[in-house]
């Protein structure tokens, strides 16, 4: 199982993990990428693929590559808005070619120094939240129960277990993607950056994860977020959240 692990960037460290379902012996569906576009623009992506073994972790690496492709191309550039967009309709139709019905979230954090926007195709999403766990913002699950939330018609409580958690409206690899692009938003000095797929959403609440997330390295506080969605996958518990599935997460901490 893979251990999490950290990188230094020009403004801070990304502490990130990616690794299977603990139902399976190998085999991981997720694919990450951290991309620095010069020394002031960081991009943190992750992909979380659908449509069986055989072809789910083949989507999620095909959008990722062409993302990273894009953005490779357009260095030395600085707005980057282009060739995030560019890459993820690239990346549909890489998928959408394999013919396989296969398909992938797909959740992109675009930093730089104070600043941040988000993009997102599916239920794989982006937090920002400050040091003493205040949520600043969050990108919006494209999924029945992702809306609900959003909209006030069901709690945070609820939506954890909810029978229809697991349906994705919004796919790379369908004919019907659309690309939902955040506003820019402001980053404080202390600020942190969490992009990850849904095993972390699915057994984690959200005031865990904020409080976990909040303090210490990016690598002590990917490990915590892991080591504790690991153990809900590995161990049933009464009136906690427990979903097997694969596992990426990417939390930017800044150097201050």
């Amino acid at each position: 199982m893979a251990s999490p692990a950290e990188r230094q960037v020009s403004w801070g460290s990304v502490g990130y993990v990616t690794r299977h379902s603990p139902e399976k012996s190998d085999g991981n569906q997720d694919c990450i990428a951290v991309v620095e576009c010069g020394a002031d623009a960081l991009v943190l992506i992750v992909a979380d693929g659908v449509g069986g073994e055989a072809f789910g972790d083949k989507a999620s690496a095909l959008a990722v590559d062409a993302v990273v492709q894009a953005l490779t191309a357009a260095t030395g550039t600085e707005d980057l808005r282009p060739a995030i967009l560019d890459g993820i309709e690239h990346a549909n139709r890489r998928v959408l070619e394999l013919g396989t019905g296969s398909a992938t979230t797909l959740a992109i954090a675009e930093l730089h120094p104070g600043s941040i926007r988000g993009y997102h195709v599916g239920d794989s999403m982006t937090l920002v939240f400050g040091s003493r766990g205040l949520l600043k913002w969050r990108s919006v699950a494209h999924s029945p129960v992702g809306y609900a939330v959003e909209s006030g018609l069901m709690e945070e409580a609820e939506a954890m277990f909810h029978e229809d958690r697991h349906l994705v409206s919004n796919l790379v690899g369908t004919e019907e993607m659309h690309i939902e692009v955040g506003p820019p938003f402001a980053l404080a000095p202390r600020d942190t950056v969490v992009v990850a797929s849904d095993g972390l959403f699915d057994n984690l609440h959200l005031d865990e994860i904020l409080l976990l997330g909040r303090r210490g390295t990016a690598l002590h506080r990917v490990t915590q977020l892991a080591d504790l969605a690991t153990q809900r996958m590995n161990i049933e518990a009464a009136g906690l959240p427990s979903k097997p599935d694969d596992l990426s997460i990417l939390q930017f901490v800044p150097g201050v």
